[in-house]
């Protein structure tokens, strides 16, 4: 059997791109070692990024002004959803694709023979299998690398009942975890998983090499402990791990793998939901423009990696005072050239002087 698109990887953005695949009438095959596999993650967005398609019902929760904790406590007015991760999945159907259960081993994007003009791409996997289809996306995200920055985070899911706290925390800088003060920071992300539930998660942002979740978890029960909130250890547990950079920005990559991760917010999946139905047109997500966003978003990671430990809460305090527009163009404009770089140069400007020369150094130096 040969499928018009073959999809390696059934994460959320290969299951996306082979949904919108079966919507438009192409027969598709998605090759994962797991293809039916629950996804454990929760993922969120801010609203805007959303396409058009998203089904209302995979919404667990929609907060208009969620609350950073920087030097002080700030109201973003943009509307952030969190995802319910099985309605997510489930919504994006594969009915009607071929599933095989598998681990590449290679894609050949070009025929070697020399034939007759009717050799196709294909994928040969670990098992010897070899796979053609018109067209194949790589959709397996990226793999870890002490080359690589990372984001990690360590979280638990508790009754609404048991947070004493009525903020949504997009992030919360506040040094009430127990981390000395020359450790490397890490932040409370706190969101509802519905009317029930909230997840309460200790995150480090970036790091190379990242914060490990076990130092994490010590961080997050000490912070909640301060609060009120004595974890018993029975709680619903969520361990997050991964690059947030590398993947390639070339034809034939998708999601992480074709670098839709932004470098300094680890977000990725409403990228890979908004370009899907593009990348299936034969339309390339990198525009120069993209491109250069890419660039300055690199840019970004390192300035963040070479802040102390103290200057992170300033540095975001600055950032959550630009207008909106600018804060949206940074974390959502992957095209978005001239607002990104008047949302960096409005930050820039906007530091401390000291902060300024630490920053300009890390640009200018190598990634």
């Amino acid at each position: 059997m040969t499928s018009d698109l073959l999809v390696c990887g059934s994460g959320p953005a290969g299951r996306a791109l082979a949904h919108r695949a079966l919507a438009k009438g192409l027969s598709v095959t998605v090759i994962d070692p797991q293809p039916q596999r629950r996804w454990p993650a929760t993922y969120a967005a801010w609203a805007d990024e959303l396409p058009d398609w998203t089904a209302a019902h995979t919404i667990a929760a929609a907060i208009d002004r969620p609350v950073a904790w920087t030097t002080r406590r700030v109201e973003i007015d943009r509307r952030y959803v969190v995802f319910d991760t099985t309605a997510l999945q489930d919504s994006l159907d594969l009915t009607g694709a071929r599933l095989i259960p598998g681990r590449v081993a290679e894609i050949v994007r070009a025929s070697r023979s020399g034939g007759n003009g009717n050799d196709l791409p294909s994928v040969r996997l670990e098992s010897g299998q070899v796979l053609p289809a018109g067209r194949i996306i790589d959709a397996r995200g990226v793999a870890r690398s002490p080359a690589r920055a990372e984001q990690t985070a360590f979280g638990v899911v508790v009754a609404r009942e048991r947070w004493p706290e009525d903020d949504t925390l997009f992030m919360d800088w506040r040094d009430d975890n127990g981390a000395a003060p020359g450790e490397p920071r890490s932040f409370l992300y706190t969101v509802p998983l519905g009317p029930d539930t909230v997840l309460l998660e200790e995150t480090c942002l970036a790091g190379r090499p990242a914060l490990e979740p076990k130092d994490l978890r010590e961080r997050l029960t000490r912070r909640l402990r301060a609060r009120g909130l004595e974890l018993t250890g029975a709680e619903p547990v969520e361990r997050v791990r991964f690059p947030v950079q590398g993947g390639r920005p070339r034809p034939g990559m998708f999601g992480a793998a074709g670098a839709f991760t932004h470098p300094a917010t680890g977000y990725s999946v409403a990228t890979a939901l908004r370009t899907a139905d593009q990348v299936l047109l034969g339309e390339s997500p990198w525009t120069p423009g993209a491109r250069g966003v890419r660039v300055l978003r690199l840019a970004g990671l390192r300035a963040l990696l070479a802040l102390e430990p103290a200057d992170l809460p300033v540095f975001f305090d600055r950032f959550f005072e630009l207008p909106i527009p600018l804060q949206r163009a940074y974390l959502s404009g992957r095209d978005d050239l001239p607002g990104t770089v008047h949302a960096m140069s409005a930050l820039f400007a906007a530091l401390p002087w000291r902060l300024r020369a630490r920053l300009a150094r890390s640009v200018t130096g190598p990634g």
